[in-house]
């Protein structure tokens, strides 16, 4: 029976990775599974950078715009719903890409979801109050303080992610980052990971390009659109709340776009301190398309025919 593959392509925010899936995809004569974890709703197109009409004609993308920012979805229904795609999928094809920035989201297809303890709903609520009285700033000051390990690699700007530490701590005593990775679960397939480097400077400068090319697809309009339902999770995130600031008149247009591309710029950075935690990942430039096929091919005994 031959062996089925799960290449992951990862690497920080604006580093090319749709472009490069694609390329490789086609290569590999097989298909793409979006882990972009705000890819999912289909309201949110611009500020996601999620592929365009063009780009999802050439290869076929699972877990793009199957939502709506309504939908309650999390990272253990994408781990089911992407486990139960790939077991039927793999009856008749032996590789597939799975690609996207949202490092929590791979994790879990790759090694499963940690054993977290049940939390008391005491706990919950004093979570919650901490948030709504004290703001987010008193999340990120009390998870740095019981937890520094796992604040390196969170997403300090989502409030979600790290009531969660404080509530895992509150409940146990223990770091939240202490439960992380106990087991890694078995799976049924081999799992081939790639990530792509880029130069600090230029990776700025591509981050900054690329928000002001949002701005001039008209990020500005799409985020009107879904103003009224802002307080949603599914839109805290970064792109989405600096414009909602502006639209709330707490500042400038130009502020709000200056605050997407340092949030943006900060968000590379924790993909990045995240990536290399994972000795897993075998790095290319950009450029080494040849590379990345051949490295796949060779490790999935496959015979390149693609283009």
């Amino acid at each position: 029976m031959t062996k089925k593959h799960l290449i992951v392509l990862a690497g920080p925010t604006a580093s090319g990775k749709t472009a490069t899936a694609i390329k490789l995809a086609k290569a590999l004569e097989t298909d793409i599974i979006s882990a972009d974890s705000r890819q999912f709703y289909k309201e949110l197109s611009i500020g996601t950078a999620a592929p365009t009409e063009e780009e999802l004609s050439q290869v076929n993308h699972f877990f793009v715009h199957h939502l709506s920012i309504d939908d309650k979805y999390d990272v253990a229904d994408y781990e089911k719903d992407v486990i139960f795609l790939l077991k039927h999928y793999f009856k008749t094809n032996d590789v597939i890409v799975m690609t996207g920035g949202s490092g929590l989201f791979i994790d879990a297809v790759c090694n499963g979801l940690d054993a977290m303890p049940d939390i008391s709903e005491e706990i919950r609520n004093r979570v919650t109050k901490m948030l709504e009285i004290e703001g987010l700033e008193a999340l990120q000051k009390e998870v740095e303080r019981v937890d520094p390990e796992y604040f390196q690699i969170v997403d300090k700007q989502n409030p979600r992610r790290l009531q969660r530490a404080l509530e895992v701590f509150y409940q146990t005593g223990k770091p939240y980052s202490t439960f992380r990775r106990k087991n890694v679960a078995k799976r049924d397939f081999d799992i081939i990971k790639l990530a792509i480097h880029w130069d600090r400077d230029k990776l700025i400068e591509r981050i900054n390009k690329r928000v002001d090319l949002m701005m001039e697809q008209g990020l500005l309009d799409e985020v009107k659109s879904v103003y009224p339902k802002r307080h949603l999770n599914s839109l805290n995130t970064v792109g989405y709340k600096e414009l909602f600031d502006y639209l709330d008149g707490k500042c400038t247009l130009e502020q709000a776009v200056e605050q997407i591309k340092i949030n943006t710029r900060q968000y590379a950075k924790r993909q990045m301190t995240w990536l290399r935690k994972n000795n897993d990942y075998k790095w290319f430039t950009i450029e080494e398309i040849d590379e990345m096929i051949d490295f796949c091919t060779d490790k999935a005994g496959l015979v390149r025919t693609g283009c």
